[in-house]
């Protein structure tokens, strides 16, 4: 970050500062977003930094599917349909809306 400053003495800077920094051991990262994609970085490298009482963290690595859609199983629209009796199209529709199993079971039931 700043050629040739001795690393131990940036570290004591931060913690003058108030400011600390973990990395944290990672080999996948998944951003779920609103819209029911994803982000999914592989190989990431992770950094919490923590600063004036808050946490961010910072993510470098490969996406691997940006924007991939989170699908929803046969296998899950088959027990709705065998728990509450639904149609099939009523179980996804259902599905899609909760985005959990056992909450579409309990919406129908």
């Amino acid at each position: 970050m700043f050629p040739g400053l001795n690393p131990k003495k940036m570290q004591a800077m931060m913690k003058q500062m108030g400011i600390a920094q973990e990395d944290i051991p990672s080999s996948r990262v998944i951003i779920e977003k609103i819209d029911n994609s994803r982000i999914i970085i592989e190989n990431p490298s992770v950094t919490k930094v923590k600063m004036q009482g808050q946490e961010t963290f910072q993510i470098a690595g490969n996406i691997s599917e940006e924007n991939e859609e989170i699908g929803i199983s046969e296998e899950d629209i088959k027990t709705i349909v065998e728990k509450t009796g639904v149609s099939e199209e009523k179980a996804k529709e259902s599905l899609e809306k909760t985005g959990d199993l056992a909450e579409a079971i309990l919406e129908l039931s």
